[in-house]
């Protein structure tokens, strides 16, 4: 059958990628001029099953305040007259408890763990190469308050059997020889060596082109107006080259999905938190990170891609403003400084910033809509490029018919009611 994708970022270029290997004619439409030039560009480069937990959680409401309070602060929120930011930061707040906690873990948990088995698969079918490494992610604490603290995390790595390592300086230096020049700062580090990195963009650049070997087509430049529905189900998608028809219709348009389904009646939370990124060359490798370090203090995750150095972090609440704050490179510049100062160059600085489409439980939103034929997938929140080829599986499997390898009634937007 022919499927409509609305959106050219990773989840959308997975997707299409999975379902012409199904045998699906797949077209694809985007207002850039390529595939993942918004939130997909120059995200973090994890890919980190292990550190697939809900932003919500018990504790996080204090949390919150004290970070807000810190000069290189993780968490920016700028008060909007926007009824749908405050309904979302509610119930997120709503979501702050242990057996939310644990009910929102389970639905991620599974997703990110079957997506990273999909990549490690299309790596070895396809040789598709991306400054990939498999190398893991290091967690580094500087207080011994945080390395004590981790027992809950553990407990959970434990519970989904995921890979970890809790490691004294000697033990992070091992894994990260470029910290030995400042192993003083940290006490401790908890590291996940199942987890992945790569520079996203390059993925779906890629992975865009063999799609196209697979006859997906893809619509560039092509600015989505709104969808067309009647009797119950899509007919077609108004764009600025006209009305596009399929049988069936995937939203992924991350940020920007709850304004093309509210004039239809659907409502969904999710709301974007921006999250901002540099990227430096290096400059002495020895003295640069091997893969992906957590800088558990400030939420900044420093990661290797190829000869650069990609710096990700910050939450801000601020609308779909795209305004680049120069307090947050500040931020962003301080850890990878303060972590290798040898590494790169950051008077060749490379700052942007991207949209994350969040909802307030941390679990994506994968499958059917109460209008027939159109399927959802957003809301991946910072691990869209963690869950993208799994997510691209379910969608093939849901629009073939086929019974999903994981379970994903969890993924359904009916679990809002």
């Amino acid at each position: 059958m022919k499927v409509l994708i609305l959106g050219g970022g990773v989840i959308g270029v997975a997707s299409a990628y999975y379902l012409a290997r199904a045998g699906h004619e797949v077209e694809v439409v985007d207002r850039q001029a390529g595939p993942a030039l918004e939130t997909s560009f120059a995200n973090a480069g994890e890919v980190s099953p292990g550190y697939s937990s809900p932003w919500a959680g018990p504790g996080v409401p204090i949390k919150a305040i004290k970070w807000m309070l810190m000069q290189h602060s993780p968490l920016v929120v700028w008060p909007l007259l926007d009824p749908d930011m405050w309904r979302w930061g509610w119930q997120m707040l709503m979501n702050c408890n242990a057996r939310a906690y644990a009910v929102n873990k389970s639905r991620m948990v599974p997703l990110a763990e079957y997506s990273r088995d999909c990549l490690k698969a299309l790596r070895a079918e396809t040789a598709i190469a991306y400054d990939d490494r498999a190398q893991g992610t290091l967690q580094l604490f500087r207080t011994q308050k945080q390395l004590d603290g981790i027992g809950g995390d553990v407990a959970v790595l434990k519970q989904y059997g995921v890979p970890f390592e809790v490691l004294d300086r000697a033990g992070f230096c091992r894994v990260e020889p470029a910290l030995k020049l400042t192993q003083e700062k940290f006490v401790g580090a908890l590291r996940l060596p199942g987890d992945e990195t790569g520079d996203c963009f390059k993925f779906s650049t890629r992975l865009a082109e063999m799609a196209a070997a697979l006859g997906v087509q893809f619509r560039w430049n092509t600015r989505i107006q709104a969808l067309q529905v009647g009797g119950g189900a899509i007919t077609g998608v108004h764009t600025d080259a006209g009305l596009l028809k399929a049988d069936r219709v995937l939203l992924a348009l991350g940020s920007y999905s709850p304004q093309l389904l509210a004039p239809v009646g659907i409502r969904i939370p999710v709301y974007p938190v921006k999250g901002y990124s540099i990227t430096v060359p290096i400059t002495e490798a020895q003295y640069a990170p091997e893969s992906t370090i957590m800088d558990e203090t400030h939420k900044v995750a420093v990661t290797r891609l190829g000869d650069r150095i990609r710096v990700g972090g910050t939450a801000e609440l601020a609308g779909y403003s795209m305004a680049l704050r120069q307090a947050r490179r500040a931020t962003l510049e301080h850890v990878v400084s303060d972590l290798f100062p040898k590494g790169g160059d950051l008077s060749q600085t490379e700052f942007w910033c991207g949209l994350r489409p969040m909802t307030p439980d941390g679990t994506p939103i994968v499958g059917a809509t109460p209008i027939k034929h159109l399927l959802l997938a957003t809301g991946h929140g910072t691990l869209g490029w963690t869950m993208a080829c799994g997510t691209g599986r379910v969608v093939a499997d849901l629009v073939s018919g086929r019974q999903p390898e994981i379970d994903v009634s969890g993924l359904a937007m009916s679990r809002y009611g």
